[in-house]
């Protein structure tokens, strides 16, 4: 079998040794979390809105910072994510703070035969697409799961981001997807130093593979928002130009960093 057909193995391995440096990282303040502090951006919470009683599906949720945190903010939420040691340390965290959380262990294109349930809105945010190769059957997926008139909220990391070397020095990958991106290398987004090896595969996705898989599969684009800065320091090269706002130093704000999409199902 081919690496790339195993990419779910291999990715998978590389995001559970991440967990445990994870939550023990200042890059996620676990600590001011479990004291309350509310993980989401300010961008997802413009884009959200009120969600009180609102039924959440947080796909590639991690270890449920952000699910729990939608949680407190009066939703019944649902977090997915393909990482067996992140979904632990989820359900375990969602039962100490009582939370109105719940988690699967699932791959994201699994997902409908695992669970069976529309929902109001359907999340999924930052650093989630590049780990999957097929975006015609994530939007199916997510489709799958709204409720007519349901709504899609989405913030991710901007492609043109991903076309630069890890130092911003040179563009070196495809901004359109081709062949799948094949990396080692040690340290994490969360802690540059750690010693862990990550061994990933990867696909670049261009906003007009988004925008039509999305289209293909019954969802109506509301919004579309690009922004010139990230709300995580988890780049190289970044200096923060306003509290809670990263730039790559050299590259001022002559690149997108972030962009946005609301949609709804028809």
């Amino acid at each position: 079998m081919s690496q790339e057909n195993d990419y779910l193995d291999i990715n998978r391995k590389t995001w559970n040794e991440k967990v445990n440096v994870h939550v023990n990282s200042d890059f996620y303040k676990q600590q001011d979390f479990l004291d309350g502090k509310n993980t989401l951006q300010q961008i997802e919470f413009e884009l959200l809105g009120n969600v009180k009683d609102k039924r959440i599906l947080h796909l590639q949720c991690h270890f449920g910072q952000d699910t729990i945190s939608l949680a407190r903010m009066g939703a019944t939420t649902v977090g997915v994510d393909f990482s067996d040691k992140a979904i632990d340390v989820a359900e375990k965290l969602a039962k100490d703070l009582d939370a109105d959380a719940s988690f699967i262990c699932s791959d994201i294109y699994d997902l409908p035969n695992r669970m069976y349930q529309e929902f109001d809105i359907v999340f999924t945010s930052y650093g989630t697409i590049g780990w999957l190769p097929d975006l015609d059957k994530w939007a199916k997926v997510i489709s799958h799961f709204l409720k007519p008139g349901g709504k899609f909220v989405f913030a991710e990391f901007h492609p043109v981001i991903w076309m630069y070397d890890d130092d911003f020095s040179k563009i070196t990958y495809n901004y359109f997807k081709s062949d799948p991106i094949l990396e080692e290398s040690t340290g994490t987004y969360a802690e540059k130093e750690s010693d862990i090896v990550n061994k990933t595969i990867s696909w670049n996705h261009s906003l007009s593979e988004v925008f039509t898989s999305l289209i293909s599969n019954g969802l109506t684009i509301q919004k579309f928002n690009e922004y010139d800065y990230s709300p995580y320091d988890c780049f190289n090269q970044t200096e923060e130009f306003e509290p809670g706002k990263f730039r790559i130093k050299h590259l001022g704000n002559h690149i997108p960093m972030v962009y946005s999409i609301t949609a709804f199902k028809k």
